[in-house]
Formats: C-alpha cells, structure tokens, sequence
C-alpha cells in the first residue's frame, strides 16, 4: 500500500502543469484532479465484490497492472482526451486500499484488527509523504517522467504481490451464492450507515486540506511557502504516528464504535477551534485535535466495517467505504471553497465542525454481524 500510494503522490504535484501544456484550463486541470476520484468511487465497490468472489490476491494484482497502465497512458498522452482516460483508468484500479484492508482482515484475528488496519492506513499515509518528495526531483527531468515512474512502481509492486502475497481462499467459494448475496443483505442497513460516516468525515476532512493553506496565508501572513509545506508535513507524520502507536492501544480499551464518536468529536473540536482561533496555541490545539480525531477514524471504521459483515462480505463492504470517502474528496474541496470565497475564512471550519457533530449520531450503538468475524 505504501508504494502504491508513492506512485500516486509522485504525479499530484505535476499534474495540473502537466494538463496545461495540452492547453487546459484552470477548471479542466481541477476536473483531472476530480476524474480520478469519481473512477475510484464507481469501481471500488465492484473491486471489492469481486475480491469476496475470487480472492484478494488476483483482485490486487489486476488493480497494480491497472494502475501500471493508467501513468503509463498519462505519461504517452499527446492529447487532453487521452490524458483524461490515462487518469480514469489510473482511478478505476486506485481500488487497491479497499482490497488490501480485506486481505488484512482475513489474515488477522478480531483483537489485532484494529491496530493492523492502522499500520495499514499509516503506510498510506507514508506514500503519500515520499511521493512528492520523489515526484519533485523526478519532474527535473520533464513533467512526463513521474508518470513514467509511478507505472514502473505499480508494475514492480504488482509483481512483488504476485510472489509475496499468500493464496487465501475465496470467502464466497465455500458457500452457495444464495447464501453469499443473503448474508450481504443481512447487514446492508449498517454498512450504509458506515459508508454515510466516510462519507461525510471524509467531506470535511478533505475540505480542510483544500482550504488550510489559504486559511494560513490569511490568518497567519508571516508564514512563507515551505513553513505550509512543513505543516502539512507535520500533519502527515503526526497522522502516521497515531495510526501506528495509538489506535491499537484504544481499540484495545473501548470497542470501535466508541473510538469513532470520539474521534468525530476531536474533529468537531479541532474545526471549531481552527474556525475561532487567530493564535498559535489556537492552531496548534486545533491541529493536535484534527491529527488524533483523523488518524483514530479511518481505521477504526474499517475495523467496524468488517466486524459488521463478518467474513461473507468484507470486500465489497470495505469497497463501498472506499467509494463514499472517494465521493467526499470530490465533494469536500468544491463545498469548502464555495463557503470561503462567498461566505467567510472560517465558514469551512464551522460547516466541518457541525458535520463532524451530526456524524456522532449517525454512529452505530451495537455491531450486528451476520456471521463469524
């Protein structure tokens, strides 16, 4: 997972100056940027279902050649269309996250769950920091080289899977596929209800991101380039940190869903604190709430996830959370930059803050699972 997502990081940086020189606008380089996200969130979900049917490991293999494919379509690309249909297809196989937490789900007994999902998510969360320090020495080159480094990583990657990576079998295989489609169904109310908290956590998360360098340049002018960057390097690393040391330790005290409306609570916390305060002890607590509050949610939600649908469906439920958190980092960057260019500075923070407060509620009381975890 930490390769892939370096593969990723490497091309974000470059890609809107890569979608220039075809002569796109401001608005067709952000709709690049989008296409990736409305891809994944169409194939996550079907990524997964299929990884319930056949196995994670082909599942996983097919997505890294995808990927593989996808930057070496966008590094090729002569003509904006094609670079569209690069990142489509680059989008459409990023399934892989959903995938790899089944997989781990599957290997892990219930009680480790939760600390081996948040070592997961931390190695997300380090490809996404070497990334674009690899993309910005690679794009010495010329812009097309990151592309033509992230499809050797993901063609790499996919072979280290295909040695690495045990055989497990298929969870589906061993039962009728009436019974398959009928345990899905038995816990179908509670992974939507799941997916409604990626969904909307991910909305004000992603949000934040767009809009926290503007929010410091306005509120803390004295601040220049490289000390955003090294923020938001510090959040990376503060996000890696909790994953790895503090989520199995919590999870081990409080069930899952405990975790998850404290850390929307930290959230709720962390905005509204970013939202009022103009100090740096008011955005350092902000931050410390927002690092803790995020870095607790994400694993902890997928360790929910798969308790709730036990072994019958892990893939596609897994998948449908990948798909709405997709969906909210489309829809978060829009919403927020509405509500700071036509509202206020801190009306992105205040709207986050109530979501993350409406998102509490929204969080189930008892996991049902419908079959053995």
């Amino acid at each position: 997972m930490a390769m892939d997502l370096v593969g990723f990081g490497i091309v974000i940086p470059v890609l809107p100056l890569y979608a220039e020189d075809f002569g796109a606008s401001p608005l067709l380089a952000a709709a690049l940027l989008a296409a990736f996200s409305a891809a994944q969130m169409v194939a996550a979900p079907l990524w997964g279902r299929l990884s319930d049917r056949i196995g994670r490991k082909p599942v996983l293999i097919a997505a890294l050649i995808g990927s593989a494919l996808g930057s070496l379509v966008t590094g090729l690309a002569g003509v904006l269309w094609v670079l569209f249909a690069g990142r489509l297809l680059d989008g459409a196989s990023g399934s892989s996250y959903a995938v790899g937490q089944a997989a781990v789900a599957d290997m892990a007994e219930p009680q480790d769950r939760p600390r081996l999902l948040g070592l997961l998510a931390a190695a997300f969360g380090v490809g996404f920091v070497v990334g674009p320090l690899l993309g910005s020495l690679a794009a010495l080159g010329g812009r097309q080289l990151p592309f033509f480094i992230a499809s050797g990583l993901a063609a790499t990657n996919a072979l280290v899977a295909l040695v690495r990576l045990p055989n497990q079998k298929p969870v589906a295989a061993a039962k009728s596929r009436q019974k398959f489609f009928a345990g899905l169904k038995e816990s179908a109310d509670q992974v939507r209800r799941l997916a409604l908290l990626a969904l909307i956590a991910m909305v004000a998360f992603a949000g934040f991101e767009a809009t926290f360098a503007l929010f410091l340049e306005r509120r803390f002018p004295q601040l220049d380039d490289p000390s955003v960057y090294g923020l938001f390097a510090l959040i990376g690393l503060g996000l890696v940190l909790v994953q790895t040391r503090v989520v199995g330790p919590i999870n081990a005290r409080m069930d899952s869903f405990s975790v998850l409306r404290l850390a929307l609570g930290l959230m709720a916390m962390g905005m509204a604190l970013l939202a009022m305060g103009g100090t740096w002890v008011g955005l350092s607590l902000a931050l410390v709430a927002l690092v803790l509050g995020q870095g607790l949610f994400n694993p902890s939600l997928s360790a929910a996830t798969v308790t709730a649908v036990g072994q019958t469906g892990r893939g596609a439920a897994l998948g449908v959370q990948q798909s709405a958190g997709a969906l909210g980092r489309v829809v978060g960057p829009l919403l927020a930059g509405v509500l700071f260019s036509r509202a206020s500075t801190e009306a992105p923070y205040w709207v986050a803050a109530l979501l993350a407060v409406v998102a509490v509620g929204l969080v189930p009381t008892e996991v049902k699972s419908n079959s053995a975890s």
